[in-house]
């Protein structure tokens, strides 16, 4: 084989190992429960996007420029996060990097939650559980004044396969995507997982507030 064949055939090798490894850092996220996602965040809003602008946040390591995009947002209701409101959102700005789109028209109402950011800003992204108001569910939207943070404490472990079981006493399984074939079914529109009073955890259903010794569990 002569030089120069050598030479095509170890550039060609590094291009495709350079885009596959691209490829590898594309975004990808596993599914959470909404609870779950609540008691991530370090921030949690009901907000309109009513503008949007790109910022320069610096260089890479390699020189290249870094972009943002920030959303701004007129805060409606705060239900976790700091005493100051939330004015901005930032992200990135294409989806492959994980860069979320939200409609700046101010039209449409969010649910969104991210991690806090100073100055009256938050960031998000597609791993971050971000819905249209309108598309929650009642119970959805009564629990993130109360009872998804009194299930902090509980963990919600998703069922990869069947049949699956909880290990430990704590945990609440989440068989969603197993039985219904969908991420956002019947335990994540209307159930929250909550602590019990003998420490244990299970699922609770319905929009009033659970009892206080919680004896009335009702199971999915």
């Amino acid at each position: 084989m002569s030089f120069s064949m050598r030479g095509f055939i170890c550039t060609l090798a590094v291009l495709i190992l350079w885009r596959a490894e691209e490829v590898t850092e594309a975004c990808s996220c596993a599914p959470v429960h909404p609870q779950q996602a609540f008691c991530n965040a370090d921030v949690v809003i009901r907000a309109k996007v009513v503008g949007e602008q790109e910022l320069d946040a610096g260089n890479d390591i390699y020189g290249n420029p870094i972009k943002r995009i920030q959303y701004d947002i007129k805060q409606i209701k705060m239900f976790k996060g700091p005493i100051q409101d939330i004015e901005a959102v930032l992200t990135a700005p294409v989806s492959a990097v994980c860069g979320v789109t939200l409609d700046t028209s101010g039209k449409k109402e969010y649910l969104i939650s991210g991690k806090a950011e100073s100055g009256g800003r938050m960031h998000v992204t597609l791993c971050d559980y971000i819905m249209l108001w309108d598309n929650m569910s009642p119970t959805q939207k009564k629990s993130l004044t109360q009872r998804y943070q009194m299930g902090c404490e509980c963990k919600i472990v998703r069922c990869p396969t069947l049949p699956c079981e909880i290990s430990a006493p704590e945990e609440c399984l989440w068989t969603d995507l197993i039985i219904e074939k969908q991420v956002y079914g019947r335990q994540a529109n209307h159930y929250a997982c909550v602590k019990r009073a003998d420490s244990s955890c299970s699922w609770y259903r319905g929009i009033a507030p659970p009892k206080k010794e919680f004896l009335d569990t009702e199971d999915p």
